[in-house]
């Protein structure tokens, strides 16, 4: 059945929004409904924040995180104390006006070392968790884009990985090639990698069907064109939810190896190798060695799960 062909809509007319409606990026006419498309999506983003703003449990998770930054950042210019520096004389000291954490059996100061060990695991974490984000959306756009042999294979392979407890992969890992800085970043975004390709994939598995993807493939776009630059842009709220949670068990995967002994090696302030170390004076009355550690990490995995929350909540809404 023949008609009219479609004429460009008036400067200012109103128009049906298709939100799968193609976008020419040839330099062609838009239309009003591409138009309406794009100004959509770059009205989205600073709302999204705004909105963000406004939210408490965003704030105060930014707050401890900034906190924390900070004296990764600036930690022995803060610390009062040289964390290294050993007072045998001085050891097992309760809180006081001279320490106000106490020190540990060695006489260490464990403000400074509180302080001061906030560095590597803000180095690790955030590198780690973009790395394993990184891989993870790739593949898990492969995967589900591409679908067939190549699904079903990464999709066993990825099983037989979940199978195992996330800790015990990392354990492994770091037996191998043992503990440093670098190692543990990378094993950690490695072990994360199939975690966040899982839940890509699944997203991806939705949007594979939509009218923009077809239009594309109609467009003669490369594969990796359609996953990249259409598929992965309607995603991306999937993903940033994906890595705010995965930074959270960063953190406490990072706490874990040093607690078990496979982390930064000593003598480096360290909370969980810290809290390893002194556990055992619980039982003597040396409450302040184990606590103060465990509450900055502590605060800092809340503080990531708040604004994780938060991010979802706004996404979501």
């Amino acid at each position: 059945m023949s008609g009219p062909l479609p004429q460009p809509a008036e400067p200012g007319a109103a128009s049906p929004v298709d939100p799968f409606a193609p976008i020419d990026r040839t330099g062609g006419y838009l239309g009003a409904t591409g138009a309406a498309a794009v100004v959509a999506a770059s009205r989205a983003t600073p709302a999204r924040w705004r909105l963000l703003l406004r939210k408490p449990t965003f704030l105060i998770g930014a707050g401890v995180v900034l906190f924390w930054v900070v004296c990764a950042v600036f930690g022995h210019a803060i610390a009062p104390y040289n964390p290294l520096a050993q007072q045998l004389l001085a050891a097992n000291a309760a809180p006081s006006s001279a320490h106000w954490f106490g020190t540990d059996p060695l006489g260490r100061d464990v403000l400074s070392r509180v302080i001061v060990g906030a560095r590597d695991i803000l180095i690790i974490t955030p590198l780690a968790t973009i790395l394993g984000t990184v891989l993870g959306t790739a593949l898990g756009l492969a995967m589900g884009y591409l679908g067939g042999w190549f699904d079903t294979a990464v999709s066993r392979i990825i099983e037989a990985i979940l199978a195992l407890p996330f800790v015990i992969i990392a354990f492994l890992f770091v037996v191998a090639v043992g503990p440093s800085v670098g190692s543990i970043t990378v094993i950690i975004g490695l072990v994360f990698t199939p975690l966040i390709a899982r839940t890509v994939r699944a997203a991806v598995l939705v949007e594979r069907h939509q009218d923009y993807v077809s239009a594309s493939r109609l467009l003669g776009e490369s594969p990796a064109r359609v996953m990249f630059g259409e598929i992965l842009p309607n995603i991306m709220p999937a993903v940033e939810v994906e890595f705010t949670v995965r930074l959270a068990y960063a953190v406490f995967a990072v706490a874990t190896l040093s607690f078990l002994g496979f982390g930064i090696p000593p003598p480096t302030p360290d909370w969980g190798a810290d809290i390893s170390a002194n556990y055992s004076g619980l039982l003597a009355g040396y409450w302040w060695q184990t606590l103060y550690p465990a509450l900055a990490l502590a605060s800092l995995v809340v503080a990531v799960a708040l604004i994780g929350d938060s991010i979802e909540q706004v996404l979501s809404s």
